[in-house]
């Protein structure tokens, strides 16, 4: 099912007696979300994916702006006639009833010339179970079930109706790191066996980019950027995109262009064409950096992390905004831990450009 969001935009009255207006949770949001695919609303606490699942499920009405799924408007369409499947941060599965129950419990609502009979529900029930593995727990109850159990069922209770699309509102942040990890392999199977066109809301960055065809990133109710997850990654638009993704995070610095040359500090790191003299900031991935002992980039040395494959290499700069610089350098390289300071040249595709006051990005070619 395609989903078309147009101009969506949701507006809250401000609380704060100081402050009068409205506060805007969605600004003027969109986007068309293709058949079949997975996408993933990322961005930090308060920046608006949660509002906009609420709106795309129908919990919530907007303000302005319109929701097509396929063909049909379903901007004011109640939430029940939507066709939609949703799974909660906390599961809310009904702890008095078993699995099964559970399972079962949007079919029993159907009427009319949707009405199932036991036996009907009975299999439905066993079919979804069957895709998110946990048919052998049908008879238990939720306290009975570890959390990684629990979230399947809520997954299987939100595909037993088969929905239109499927939304999932941070399904797996209750669960531990190697759960997680399980989990999201899973989610990404069965969204690929069912085909549904499923929606996202994550805040972990790694969790997004790992599982979904496309990613949105937004802050403050704005979209920042829209692409597949390497492209956003690899062509940032705007210093928060740049931020936002990456783990370690990129490496920012104040930096200026002069003459035709990128200057961090008093250091030319690199050739830089098509911008005019101006004080900019620069982010570097942490696998931008090459070790070299005539390197451009002189950072005083702190210490040296062994990650077994790789190394990173921390130091200081004095144009860095963080406190340290993380360099991801493969583990071959031997870093002379006893020296002061350590040099690198910069791989140009993992150095990036930025407006100094505005953050968005400045085009150029680097060499």
């Amino acid at each position: 099912m395609k989903v078309v969001l147009q101009d969506l935009t949701k507006t809250y009255p401000n609380r704060n007696k100081k402050a009068p207006g409205q506060v805007v949770a969605v600004n003027d949001f969109t986007m068309e979300i293709p058949d079949g695919k997975l996408i993933g609303l990322l961005g930090p606490s308060g920046c608006g994916k949660s509002t906009t699942l609420n709106l795309l499920s129908g919990l919530q009405k907007p303000t302005s702006g319109k929701i097509f799924f396929g063909d049909d408007d379903v901007t004011n369409l109640p939430a029940e006639n939507r066709g939609v499947g949703l799974v909660f941060q906390n599961y809310a599965l009904y702890p008095h009833l078993t699995v099964k129950q559970n399972i079962t419990f949007p079919l029993e609502n159907l009427k009319g010339a949707n009405k199932l009979t036991k036996q009907q529900m009975l299999e439905k029930a066993t079919a979804a179970a069957k895709l998110v593995q946990i048919e052998e727990l049908m008879d238990r109850k939720p306290s009975e079930l570890s959390g990684g159990q629990q979230q399947r069922v809520a997954i299987a209770r939100a595909l037993v109706k088969m929905p239109r699309i499927l939304l999932l509102d941070e399904p797996l942040s209750n669960l531990d790191a190697r759960l997680r990890l399980q989990t999201r392999e899973e989610l990404r199977r069965i969204q690929r066996e069912t085909g549904i066109t499923t929606i996202f809301v994550t805040h972990d960055q790694e969790e997004a980019m790992s599982i979904s065809d496309q990613i949105v990133v937004m802050n403050a109710g704005v979209v920042q950027q829209i692409g597949a997850p390497q492209q956003v990654y690899d062509d940032p638009m705007n210093l928060f995109v740049a931020k936002f993704l990456g783990t370690p995070p990129i490496n920012v610095f104040s930096g200026t262009v002069k003459d035709g040359m990128l200057y961090i500090g008093e250091d030319a790191v690199l050739p830089c064409k098509g911008l005019d003299n101006q004080p900019v900031t620069v982010g570097i991935r942490p696998e931008g950096f090459r070790l070299s002992k005539t390197g451009s980039l002189v950072c005083n040395l702190k210490g040296v992390e062994v990650m077994g494959r790789d190394i990173s290499v921390v130091s200081t700069h004095p144009h860095c905004e963080s406190g340290n610089i993380r360099s991801i350098i493969g583990a071959e390289n031997a870093v002379d831990t006893g020296s002061a300071t350590v040099r690198f040249d910069l791989n140009p595709k993992k150095v990036f450009v930025f407006h100094a006051e505005s953050g968005s990005r400045l085009r150029c070619t680097l060499e």
